[in-house]
């Protein structure tokens, strides 16, 4: 007989896991219960008025040659016949109204990363890079401080117990200030004083002045040959044509092919224990209570959620579920005809509009943290790229205020005003086009009761061996998309050869190495 597995959440662990087991045997029935009305979690692709949004932004990376072939499964690398960073072909195609959406649709766009940093309206490189630009941004005299700044960090080293020390360790008290600490307390709605250092151990790590000199001297010595990269410092990513959401859909498409089913519009509510496991699922879909027994349960929903929903746990446990910060998420799409912001770089692109993939505000003076330019990650998340810019601007705030509360109304004003403000489009650029998206829960965070995360983990180990933590919110940590992938991997891995130790699982992502720079707020990148 099949064992019946039921699956929580159709985002990239869910739904990895879910290929996975079918893939590779025979003996499972496998359901997923997905509360909203799309695949692909956080890393989905939102579809409106003929336009597409990524939500976070979402580079296809990984260091890991299982998720590459995994995403090479569904969308191989398209031939020289398409959008690069230097010469654009194809014009024709857009000249049309758009492409041709019957016409090599599976693939994934060789992209350039470019990601700078806009500060008192003038651009930093991204990371922060000790050259002539940064030079004649800072101005002399703040360059230098800067520079003797990061020198005493490098001999006096601040006890690593808040984020805030751990940035300062590796950049610098005056770097800091000016790139790190308001844009964090911006995404966070804390002081880094106030935030683990847990969080840069896991988003920055091998990172640093140090690193990024290294990396300068190494290209102009090495070359190509270079084998070790930190993450934030790699040029060239894939994309998928339609944006991320295309891959889950493609993934999404397989797993119902191979027998699997997914019910959307089905959120978890409760679990149903018998002895040390699990036996059964209560969701709520259509307004309707169904119950549905399992013999395994993999999870990728939110810790706190998922807790709550458990039989019997201790209140102490509870407490800690219950206490797990989030940071909730707001994406605007405005549709501009042009930016105010001149392209004075060597990257040719549609339209002469800068060439970032993102623009990270760190004024202070503006609630707004990043504005995507879709035309840059692919020309084909929007209608005419020859003609207008599709901006996606992204906002941090916490469900139930008052940002979180604004209507799709306020919001296309209020981004309008923060563009202006800064510059980025012209007082009076007229608004073609907009579109609001909001995420609950898009980032655990590392406060409150985030220190005591390990008693929690342990409990759930101990208690339901038949339980399996996943992904992003599945475990509480901020990983990005390959890693969220990998504790799937892991967990199937597990579930085929019977290990009842899930440290593995536990453990992706907490290598000492290969992530991103300063607070960045991604989606669940590659």
């Amino acid at each position: 007989m099949q064992k019946k597995v039921i699956i929580i959440g159709a985002g990239p662990a869910g739904l990895t896991a879910g290929v996975e087991l079918l893939r590779k045997s025979s003996d499972y029935e496998v359901l997923i219960l997905e509360e909203s009305q799309v695949a692909g979690g956080i890393s989905r692709t939102v579809k409106y008025g003929g336009k597409r949004m990524d939500i976070g932004g979402h580079r296809f990376f990984s260091k890991s040659p299982e998720v590459n072939r995994w995403w090479r499964d569904f969308l191989p690398l398209q031939g020289k016949e398409s959008y690069d960073d230097k010469v654009l072909h194809r014009e024709s195609d857009l000249s049309k109204g758009g492409p041709d959406p019957e016409r090599e649709d599976r693939v994934m766009l060789s992209r350039t990363r470019i990601s700078r940093i806009y500060y008192k309206n003038s651009f930093f490189d991204y990371p922060v890079k000790m050259n002539a630009n940064t030079i004649k941004n800072l101005g002399f005299f703040s360059f230098m401080g800067a520079g003797f700044s990061y020198l005493k960090s490098v001999f006096f080293k601040l006890p690593e117990d808040s984020l805030e020390n751990f940035y300062i360790n590796r950049f610098g008290k005056r770097l800091y200030s000016m790139f790190f600490e308001k844009y964090t307390e911006k995404l966070w709605g804390r002081h880094p004083r106030d935030i683990s250092a847990d969080w840069g151990a896991q988003r920055v790590k091998g990172l640093s002045v140090f690193a990024i000199l290294k990396d300068i001297l190494s290209k102009s010595i090495l070359g190509k040959r270079r084998k070790k990269i930190e993450t934030s410092l790699i040029e060239k990513f894939l994309y998928p044509k339609y944006g991320p959401g295309q891959l889950w859909e493609c993934a999404a498409q397989e797993f119902e092919e191979r027998g699997g089913k997914i019910q959307y519009g089905a959120k978890a509510t409760k679990f149903h224990a018998d002895g040390k496991a699990l036996s059964a699922v209560t969701y709520i879909k259509d307004g309707k209570e169904e119950t549905i027994e399992a013999d395994i349960i993999l999870s990728s929903m939110p810790l706190k959620d998922l807790t709550e929903g458990l039989p019997e746990v201790p209140e102490s446990i509870q407490a800690i579920a219950h206490g797990l910060p989030y940071r909730d998420f707001v994406t605007v799409g405005i549709e501009v005809s042009k930016l105010a912001l001149k392209n004075q770089t060597d990257r040719k692109t549609l339209h002469d509009i800068v060439p970032d993939c993102w623009i990270y505000v760190q004024d202070a003076g503006v609630k707004l943290g990043r504005v995507q330019i879709f035309n840059n990650w692919s020309p084909y998340m929007l209608n005419h790229p020859e003609k207008t810019v599709w901006l996606g601007l992204e906002f941090f705030c916490t469900e139930g205020d008052r940002f979180w509360n604004m209507t799709s109304e306020e919001w296309e004003t209020f981004g309008a005003e923060e563009l202006r403000k800064l510059k980025i489009i012209a007082a009076d650029e007229e608004i073609l086009d907009s579109h609001c998206e909001k995420v609950k829960k898009a980032y655990p965070a590392y406060f409150d009761t985030y220190n005591r995360i390990d008693e929690l983990i342990a409990y759930l180990t101990e208690h339901f061996e038949n339980l399996y933590c996943i992904g992003r919110n599945g475990q509480h940590r901020y990983n990005n998309m390959d890693h969220s992938m990998e504790t799937a991997f892991q967990a199937v891995a597990n579930i085929l050869s019977g290990r009842k130790e899930k440290d593995n699982i536990w453990n992706v992502n907490t290598e000492q190495e290969y992530h991103e720079i300063q607070s960045e707020p991604e989606g669940g990148e590659g």
